[in-house]
């Protein structure tokens, strides 16, 4: 397993992170007992950082997670959630119910880092003179210990960042094989503000993966097979043969310190984690890939 530095935080976390969203049966139905073994093998595996959210399963992730963290299993892992769950608005009251909330599923008594879930679901205003206050008072209170925001609007992160209020952000779907748009003005605007990375859906929501999901629009569709007949020249094995390239390719991008694993069964990831060796694509393949897609979006803001 790989480390490094969480920006500006000090946090030693692992480059590859454990999403939550699966552990919650989100994309299928999960086994209890299964998902617990699955975040035992994780943490010996050298994985420290988990992320989930209130809104995965509705409250059903944080719980199985605060449930396997048992027993001195919580020492030295970095656990993420976000606010707020569903059925909350973003105003301040009930963002501080909301990881209060958290706190209790997750059985800890604080939250390593609390972001701002889909903040582009609520006005900027919103955000920043209801959201975001709540939480600093939370951080004030030593209920959590830094603060971020996740989108997949990439200029409403960029403006979140220049607030300098903000720890971490989080996207998805933004640096990928096939969309890496967040390298052009996110990623260095980013690592110059000091701001760790983490970044989702490196595979595309199934699409590098050959099972794209089934709530993805016809054209979004088509146009990321056009992308990925493209990319034969990466394709390592099928079935599925992108996952690899897929998954080194965020890896080993500097700028991004967390590259989270949605992994449904422990074999997906024991299979991620052997891609956490520092092999990246080849010079000449990444220069390829950015040549292709340079500036082309798949998914639109």
């Amino acid at each position: 397993m790989e480390y490094t530095t969480f920006g500006r935080t000090g946090l030693r976390v692992s480059k590859l992170g454990l999403g939550g969203a699966p552990l919650a049966g989100v994309f299928g139905p999960t086994d209890e007992r299964e998902v617990e073994k699955m975040i035992h093998e994780a943490i010996d595996g050298g994985i420290n950082f988990i992320d989930t959210a209130p809104r995965y399963g509705g409250g059903e992730s944080e719980r199985r997670i605060g449930r396997a963290l048992r027993g001195g299993k919580r020492n030295g892992i970095v656990l993420t959630s976000k606010a707020t769950g569903p059925g909350d608005t973003f105003g301040y009251a009930d963002t501080i119910r909301s990881v209060e909330r958290s706190l209790r599923l997750l059985e800890t008594d604080v939250i390593d880092l609390l972001q701002i879930h889909d903040a582009e679901q609520a006005p900027f205003e919103t955000i920043v003179g209801e959201t975001l206050p709540a939480l600093e008072k939370l951080r004030e209170d030593g209920k959590i210990r830094f603060i971020g925001v996740s989108s997949r609007v990439l200029p409403l992160l960029m403006r979140f960042i220049k607030l300098n209020r903000f720890d971490s952000i989080q996207f998805y779907a933004r640096y990928m094989l096939i969309d890496h748009t967040a390298k052009d003005e996110l990623l260095p605007l980013a690592t110059e503000s000091g701001i760790g990375v983490i970044n989702g859906s490196v595979l595309g929501l199934g699409l590098l993966a050959d099972t794209p999901a089934p709530f993805l629009e016809r054209a979004i569709v088509e146009e990321a097979a056009h992308r990925i007949e493209q990319l034969r020249f990466l394709r390592k094995r099928e079935p599925h043969g992108l996952v690899e390239p897929a998954m080194r390719f965020s890896l080993s991008q500097p700028a991004i310190h967390v590259t989270l694993t949605g992994a449904a069964t422990r074999d997906v990831l024991r299979t991620n984690m052997a891609f956490c060796d520092g092999k990246g694509l080849k010079p000449e393949e990444l220069e390829r890939v950015y040549a292709l897609f340079q500036g082309k979006k798949l998914f639109q803001e």
